[in-house]
């Protein structure tokens, strides 16, 4: 399984990006999809979580009301629409999913599937 992670790239501050989370050799049904971030000499982070099979969706609190997590049955495709971004989202971004559970949704370490990440640099 490769999870691939997609839509990066440099935006001014106040922009906006969608990345796109596909994968393959498999079908996300019970899935949590969750991305993180990982900025130069930072932990990764959790930024934003969902319940493949409701659609139910959670947030950190750093981007609440700035990022929307979504998924795409039909495609198989898992989306993180970015807005309002600012200079300290430039990271790489990760999706990853397991099936361990919503309440570990934040945690990364029961993830068990990871794209490669892609970067996202927001100028001042």
């Amino acid at each position: 399984v490769q999870l691939q992670a997609s839509g990066g790239g440099l935006v001014q501050a106040g922009g906006s990006l969608r990345l796109s989370c596909t994968a393959s050799g498999y079908t996300f049904s019970s899935d949590i999809m969750g991305w993180f971030r990982q900025a130069p000499g930072k932990e990764r982070q959790f930024v934003a979580g969902i319940d493949w099979s409701d659609g139910s969706p959670i947030y950190a609190d750093s981007v609440q009301g700035r990022l929307t997590i979504s998924r795409d049955n039909a495609k198989n495709v898992a989306y993180l629409q970015m807005s309002s971004l600012k200079p300290e989202d430039t990271a790489v971004y990760y999706c990853a999913a397991h099936k361990n559970g919503w309440r570990w949704v934040r945690v990364s370490s029961k993830y068990t599937y990871w794209g490669q990440g892609t970067q996202v640099t927001v100028s001042s």
